[in-house]
């Protein structure tokens, strides 16, 4: 909706107040209009609205004290207390010429017994955080029947209650609970949980829905779906409880369909479809990343190096401010996302990184007092404000170094150079740029053939789809580029299955299928020339197995298809029949491959391997040897 929500206080009294039209102001118009929500704007003054910022009042019952906007549809959740209201963006149509945005409160859930610290919003779905609780809800739709459509018309503004109840249990443990509260020198805490799915229904947090909008036959009707419930226990140790174990930085993060399943990008931007959604919460030592979908489970958990201030979830990567630090993580929303768009991935035509992959910290900058980041496209923007003990700690050093007669000038203080407020805006580097240095990176582990270079290059690999997987991939300039790396770090993967013993050696087929390249091509990255012996892997034999017996429209050379017979003899001999069977091998040299099977055919004799050689004596029109092998195999089958 491109517009701008703010909680703002004056007087200890606390407002919710939206911005329209809010570049008029920056681009230096002075003229501001003030109305009510849901106002019914006259036609004589809204022809104005054009060129003037408007800044819409919100009243509420209860102080507002947490916002949140839902990327999807612009829609608005605020936290009070004890309940969370929410407003539907609108696009009035004023004429022809002119579209005004506007708000209308349509939804409050009432929540009793909760002071939500953060909220999120999108796509019906609901997040809310305490200091130690996580409760996340999605709103689903009630289809109403044919018959009942008057009688749900009517119902629609009246209390829906979800109340879920536990045995008798339940109110002697709460008098035993509040017998505790009495005593002050006792601590309670309740005990740390985590509800997925249905069973997040245990949670015992009832729900009442109430609709605010006028009831009509377009009116929606909500009932709630309860996804996780999560509890925290604060940190202990021997010195007491840490008062300072809160969770921050709730976040619910979209992802969309790309756009090699649907023309989103040449939709507008409230039609793209949305894929996956991802859930991020935070305590002080720990983050905690959680997929929201038809499965709700947890995905990556993220421990930091010190204690953090606040993080921001992007697809690709967290960001994460420390006292001193900005850190860079990266992050499994694409090779969830993948699963979710792609049946083919996990199968021998299409394969992706597994979600369950190790995260890795990609960077760490210096940054004195971070406060505050957010993230918007290729920029982070950080806000920070220096202390005056860091001041002194970092001048301490310089004094030593000054004359005796420098120490005895009185220090004063400029007010112009006291600490304050510092904005940074950083350029995220390109993800091109990053694919290239891990893929550097990745190769000081090649020679040694450890776990390590697939990691790497995996993380390559969901860098770059991550960035094809954005809705505006496809007006990205770096488009062709993208799909070139994409295709590039799937050949790098293909080679790392084919050469390591890994016991996920199979995933060689697929990665080299989705980087395009032949089997010539692929022969030639992985077979030296000449007749140097080499010691093959069971991940490229498992490559080529599959490729000769299914991929029927490409012809191996004389020269591939002797370089493939000379494989298969010293890695897999018992394959060289049905090797030559496959129509990939139809230039192959018949006397080559005769020699290769009579060497085999010492060492284990076989009917199959006496009648292929009858086959490729005729082959190469000799009969009398076909003669000599038919009697061969009558021989050895009369036996």
């Amino acid at each position: 909706g491109d517009y701008l929500v703010t909680i703002e206080e004056k007087s200890k009294a606390t407002f919710l107040r939206a911005y329209m039209n809010w570049r008029c102001m920056s681009a230096g118009s002075s003229r501001v209009c003030v109305r009510m929500v849901g106002h019914k704007m006259e036609e004589s003054y809204s022809e104005t609205l054009k060129e003037q910022m408007s800044v819409v009042e919100m009243p509420l019952s209860d102080p507002p004290l947490c916002i949140s906007c839902c990327p999807v549809n612009g829609d608005l959740l605020v936290g009070c207390k004890n309940k969370l209201v929410m407003f539907c963006l609108k696009y009035l149509v004023i004429n022809q010429n002119l579209t005004v945005l506007d708000f209308e409160r349509s939804l409050i859930l009432h929540i009793d017994n909760l002071i939500p610290a953060e909220v999120a919003f999108c796509a019906r779905h609901i997040a809310v955080t305490t200091e130690l609780d996580v409760l996340i809800l999605k709103l689903e739709l009630v289809q109403r029947s044919a018959d009942r459509t008057e009688q749900s018309a009517q119902g629609v503004s009246a209390p829906e209650k979800a109340h879920f109840h536990s045995s008798g249990v339940e109110d002697e443990s709460l008098s035993t609970h509040t017998l505790q509260l009495e005593l002050d020198e006792f601590i309670v805490c309740q005990k740390p949980v985590e509800l997925l799915g249905e069973e997040s229904k245990l949670c015992e947090i009832p729900i009442t829905l109430e609709s605010t909008e006028l009831p009509t036959e377009d009116t929606k009707r909500f009932q709630v779906q309860y996804l996780l419930f999560r509890r925290f226990a604060p940190d202990q140790s021997p010195f007491g409880f840490c008062e300072e174990t809160k969770l921050h930085s709730l976040q619910l993060l979209p992802v969309y369909q790309t756009g090699s399943s649907a023309t989103v990008c040449e939709e507008t931007e409230n039609k793209r479809k949305l894929l996956s959604l991802f859930c991020f919460f935070s305590l002080p030592h720990v983050g905690y990343l959680y997929s929201i979908g038809k499965l709700v489970e947890l995905i990556s958990t993220y421990q930091y190096s010190e204690k953090s201030e606040q993080a921001v979830l992007t697809p690709q990567f967290l960001h994460v401010i420390t006292s001193q630090n900005l850190q860079c993580f990266t992050v499994r929303c694409s090779a969830a996302a993948a699963r979710d768009e792609d049946p083919y991935i996990d199968t021998t035509v299409k394969a992706c990184p597994p979600v369950t992959l190790d995260v890795c910290t990609l960077r760490m900058q210096l940054f004195i007092g971070p406060r505050a980041i957010c993230h918007f496209k290729n920029h982070i923007i950080l806000l920070t404000k220096a202390d005056t003990e860091d001041i002194t700690e970092r001048r301490k050093p310089a004094r030593r170094m000054l004359s005796r007669k420098a120490d005895s000038i009185k220090s004063r203080t400029n007010s112009e150079s006291e600490p304050g407020w510092n904005l940074y805006l950083i350029n995220t580097v390109s993800t091109i740029q990053l694919y290239r240095e891990m893929v550097d990176y990745s190769r000081t582990y090649e020679n040694v053939k450890t776990e390590s270079c697939i990691h790497l290059l995996s993380e390559a690999h969901l860098l770059v789809r991550a960035a094809i997987m954005d809705p505006h991939f496809l007006k990205s300039d770096e488009k062709e580029d993208l799909l070139r790396a994409f295709r590039e770090s799937c050949a790098f993967l293909g080679d790392c299955y084919s050469r390591f013993d890994t016991k996920d050696y199979h995933l060689a087929l697929p990665y080299y299928r989705m980087s395009g390249l032949s089997m010539t091509e692929v022969l030639k990255r992985l077979v030296s020339e000449g007749d140097e012996i080499q010691t093959y892997e069971r991940g490229f034999i498992f490559y080529l197995t599959h490729s000769l017996n299914e991929d029927a429209n490409e012809e191996l050379s004389k020269e591939s298809g002797n370089k493939v017979l000379q494989i298969f003899y010293l890695a897999d001999p018992v394959q060289l029949p049905h090797i030559l069977c496959s129509p990939c091998m139809r230039n192959v040299c018949p006397l080559t491959a005769v020699k290769y099977l009579q060497k085999v055919e010492k060492m284990m004799p076989s009917v199959v391997l006496t009648l292929t050689k009858a086959f490729l004596a005729l082959k190469m029109g000799d009969l009398t040897m076909y003669e000599h092998e038919m009697d061969s195999y009558k021989e050895v089958n009369y036996a």
